[in-house]
């Protein structure tokens, strides 16, 4: 099995292949990554303090990661997914499938990664990894549910013989769509919960926020296909609260800065993590806006992270609109 990104879930995940049987082949871009995934069976730049099984190779040779692989994990962040898949279409064996594991939104295009990946490896079935998952957590084989969402049931069912084990539980799900957009939009808004419990302004609005979000989130799901009872899974409303409550969540880690009175830029620089909603926040305002549909809270985090506006200014928006049923 190919693993195709050497970041901390990357490198988590071909530590769920090999405890589920597989002799995973990890490719990373990063020489350094490699070196010490192969010499010292670590990746401390990425997943400090844990030590991989010594069966857990690295390379920064695509070719060589896919050569012998029967399906391949794509673990690369959600903006870089079509520069990579761009060269893994060149190696991967015709008809091998893909395993999502990004969550995000492409920005420019506006696609979900299952559309970027259709697109490119279009001789290549596909499913989704999705739900509350925390690289660390995962890597130290603490105990996790996910979902695995494939159109193709016997697909989804395949991927989860090849990851499942006791500590790493698969559900499946036949809806693609809504657990990729359940993925994308919970890193948006758990920049709004950390902005709100930053500002001081209580359990109650992070409650609120929480389960507006959700609404928000199911509406722009439903709207491009997926089902509503998706939301109420793993890959919604399970991966929406983890990220929300949590200080493991590099999007709530920047929400929270930036409700202490930082700016952006300043809690961005120096970051060797992707912070995934930063980029998601401005696909998920314009694929609302396009498809005519109203994500005020999505907008807001958009506003206050691309367009200059402030906290106080984006609170004062959300909190005066018109009453509505709920």
């Amino acid at each position: 099995m190919a693993i195709i990104g050497g970041g901390a879930w990357g490198t988590a995940l071909a530590m769920v292949a090999h405890r589920a049987g597989s002799l995973p082949a990890l490719w990373a871009r990063d020489p350094d990554v490699v070196g010490a995934i192969n010499r010292h069976h670590q990746n401390p730049l990425y997943l400090p303090g844990v030590m991989l099984d010594p069966a857990i190779t690295a390379t920064t040779d695509m070719s060589s990661a896919t050569e012998e692989a029967e399906a391949a994990l794509l673990v690369v962040p959600a903006q870089f997914l079509r520069g990579v898949i761009q060269v893994l279409a060149s190696c991967l064996g015709h008809g091998v499938p893909v395993l999502l594991c990004a969550k995000g939104i492409e920005t420019g295009s506006l696609k979900t990664m299952s559309e970027v990946a259709a697109e490119i490896l279009a001789a290549c079935p596909s499913a989704v990894l999705s739900g509350p998952t925390f690289a660390p957590e995962v890597a130290r084989d603490l105990p996790t549910a996910v979902t695995i969402a494939s159109a193709d049931a016997s697909l989804g069912r395949a991927f989860m013989e090849a990851l499942g084990s006791s500590r790493f539980r698969p559900y499946l799900s036949q809806d693609p769509i809504g657990a990729e957009i359940g993925g994308a939009v919970k890193n948006v808004l758990a920049i709004a919960c950390g902005v709100v419990v930053g500002r001081g302004l209580g359990d109650n609005a992070r409650a609120s926020l929480i389960t507006r979000g959700l609404a928000e989130m199911s509406r722009l799901g439903i709207a491009k296909g997926g089902r509503a009872e998706t939301f109420r899974g793993l890959s919604g409303l399970g991966d929406l609260v983890l990220t929300c409550s949590s200080a493991q969540s590099r999007n709530y880690g920047l929400g929270l800065a930036l409700g202490r009175g930082l700016a952006p830029e300043a809690v961005l620089r120096g970051s060797r993590s992707v912070v995934e909603g930063v980029a998601t926040a401005a696909a998920v305002a314009q694929l609302a806006e396009l498809l005519g549909m109203e994500m005020p809270i999505a907008a807001g985090v958009d506003a206050l992270l691309h367009r200059g506006e402030s906290i106080d200014a984006v609170i004062d928006l959300l909190l005066r609109r018109p009453y509505r049923a709920e």
